[in-house]
């Protein structure tokens, strides 16, 4: 129970922490990363190799009671993508006949070494990432998708010297048909995507899970720039250990909504729907106490309006490198590793800026409540809070070298179901904090291709 507990509640929150601070922009979005490329046929290849130095507040996520410790890192990743090179990037006019394939690959290999304090000195890791995307007659009536990626992120636990780490995985891939009538006025895709998600060490384990998704998404256009857009999916999640304390269960979300560009400089997106979650009740055979099955049956969605500083796209999508200012907020739901899932609510602000290709910077942030069912007979269910902002700005001397700066900032607000955090046994004295505050800060010099 005790280990269960302190566990689950600590995973829960670094995962959170992490998806606020995101890896370098450059490995998720290629308006950052690509420049040049270098030409090989028909296709483009985008090599790289980053050096980071800076500093990190809490290296450990842990509350203001629990001892934070400080460090700092120097981060070196190289890292390559490759794509089929488009008419826009070849600088000419499509022709007569489409392209029957376009494919989309990207690797890197991110080190770590950390400098401080005796706990934090072996903490050096890495993360690796690899994926790619094959879309099979893009612009044709009937076409196809395959893709797969594999990410491993490096965490340290919030117990260190123990040799227990949140090293972490997931492989997932997946496949669909789209069929587009009339012209590309309509299109529909209907798809099966697979992931599996795993813990290195022990006794994190007993987390592993495998997610089966059957998804479906449309997009209607009934004005030149904007149309209906629809989504659905039924997600299957199945622990793979028999003694796992988490609840199997199933998700059935769909979703249907409106977006496009109002005026050349002004876009939107409006998205509401319906969530029905199936999880099973917890028989406390690693627990000791058993919890009935919680499950939500509510509305998710998304609405955001963008402002683009230049003329806005002609197509559906900003293409790259053009400067916007967007606020939104969303509402969704994710299977959790404490209870058996959590709805968030976010609002958010993002801005982007490209200048010249010389300089280009984005700032985002929000503020986010994350909502817990029930987790056991000790802990009801409970919200917590959280604000994340992150600043990247780089300026680039020339097509292929350019030095940049991180700023993060991430801040979780409430302790957890209890004034003391979550409680950790029958005798109410002992409690994991899940409140923390971390400040990280990057300086960095990136060579690009």
């Amino acid at each position: 129970m005790n280990g269960r507990l302190t566990l689950a509640a600590s995973l829960s929150f670094l995962l959170v922490a992490s998806a606020a601070g995101a890896a370098q922009p450059w490995l998720s979005d290629r308006r950052y990363g690509e420049g040049i490329g270098i030409k090989a046929g028909r296709f483009e290849l985008h090599p790289g190799i980053s050096t980071e130095f800076g500093y990190d507040s809490n290296f450990f996520l842990r509350a203001p009671n629990e001892n934070p410790a400080d460090a700092w890192r120097l981060r070196v990743t190289p890292s390559l993508s490759l794509n089929t090179e488009t008419p826009r990037r070849a600088g000419s006019e499509p022709s007569g006949q489409a392209p029957m394939f376009n494919l989309q690959a990207n690797t890197y290999f991110a080190y770590s070494e950390v400098f401080g304090s005796d706990e934090v000195k072996d903490q050096r890791n890495y993360d690796v990432g690899v994926g790619g995307r094959l879309d099979i007659a893009p612009q044709r009536q009937l076409g196809a998708d395959v893709y797969a990626d594999f990410v491993r992120n490096g965490e340290p636990s919030n117990a260190a010297g123990t040799g227990q780490t949140f090293n972490r995985g997931t492989l997932r891939g997946g496949a669909g048909v789209t069929w587009r009538p009339g012209g590309g006025l309509f299109d529909w895709r209907v798809g099966y995507e697979a992931a599996y998600g795993y813990f290195e060490d022990q006794p994190y384990t007993t987390y592993n899970n495998v997610q089966h998704n059957i998804l479906t998404r449309g997009r209607w256009k009934i004005l030149p720039r904007s149309g209906f857009l629809y989504d659905a999916k039924y997600t299957f999640v199945r622990y793979q250990k028999a003694n796992s304390p988490q609840p199997n269960g199933d998700q059935l979300q769909a979703r249907l909504g409106f977006g496009g560009l109002m005026t050349n400089h002004v876009g939107f997106l409006l998205m509401g729907g319906w969530n029905s979650t199936y999880y099973e009740a917890s028989t406390g055979t690693t627990t000791g106490v058993a919890t009935a099955a919680q499950n939500y049956d509510g509305y998710v969605g998304q609405a955001e309006l963008k402002f683009f500083l230049q003329s806005g796209p002609s197509e559906d999508n900003a293409s790259t490198g053009l400067s916007s200012i967007a606020v939104g907020f969303t509402r969704d739901l994710s299977n959790s590793y404490l209870g058996a899932f959590y709805t968030r609510d976010r609002g958010y602000l993002s801005f982007d800026v490209f200048l010249a290709g010389v300089f280009v910077a984005n700032l985002q942030g929000g503020f986010s409540r994350y909502s817990y069912p029930t987790v056991d007979a000790l802990n009801p269910s409970f919200s917590q809070n959280h604000v994340d902002a992150r600043l990247f700005a780089e300026y680039r001397f020339n097509d292929t070298l350019g030095l940049n700066g991180t700023l993060l900032y991430d801040k979780a607000i409430g302790e957890g179901p209890h004034p003391q955090g979550v409680q950790l046994d029958g005798t109410g004295t002992r409690y994991d904090n899940l409140e923390y505050d971390r400040v990280q800060a990057y300086v960095g010099l990136r060579l690009f291709w």
